[in-house]
């Protein structure tokens, strides 16, 4: 998230700011946060997991990519995952998502520290989430959050030759499968 905020704002304020808005915004504690463009490598990452998600997922679910809002908690807090996975049939909302099982943010130097603390403990929070994905983009890096029960998280820590279990979207990949066709850009 890049850290351009404007005026403290409530909840319906950001709402409708963000539906009129070219640029997308996540909302944190009042703050409209302006998002920062990716990286070709960063799309390319992130879709490669969405279809890798997207071939295996039962059917019920949806795999969304980066443009479909996440309130992450009580409080208005908003982000756009890059990847989200929603099993949850009650969670129809066309524009706001609150009960995804996976949620996967690919690292860039402008977001890693937002991805790993803000994002991490937000995430967590949510009582659906089953698995919560840190992928790096310089090198074949993957942070498996993996919940255990209510409270707590085993991390996983994933290099080239491992394979990558997502219990949520019925999955086994191989880590290399994400960077694929990163070779030329």
């Amino acid at each position: 998230m890049q850290h351009n905020a404007l005026s403290q704002l409530s909840e319906a304020d950001y709402l409708d700011m963000e539906a009129r808005s070219p640029v997308r915004h996540e909302f944190v504690g009042g703050q409209a946060y302006a998002m920062a463009g990716a990286s070709v490598r960063h799309n390319r990452i992130a879709l490669n997991l969405a279809s890798h998600v997207l071939a295996k997922a039962p059917r019920n679910c949806q795999v969304l990519i980066g443009d479909v809002k996440l309130k992450a908690d009580a409080w208005p807090t908003y982000y756009y995952p890059d990847v989200m996975l929603v099993c949850d049939p009650d969670d129809n909302d066309p524009l706001i998502k609150t009960r995804p099982c996976l949620l996967a943010e690919v690292l860039s130097p402008n977001t890693e520290a937002t991805d790993r603390r803000e994002k991490l403990t937000a995430y967590q929070r949510l009582p659906s989430l089953r698995e919560y994905l840190l992928i790096a983009q310089d090198e074949m890096r993957v942070e498996l959050y993996r919940r255990l029960n209510l409270r707590d998280w085993m991390l996983e820590i994933h290099a080239p030759g491992d394979v990558l279990s997502l219990e949520c979207a019925g999955l086994e990949l191989p880590i290399e499968a994400l960077y694929d066709g990163l070779e030329t850009v």
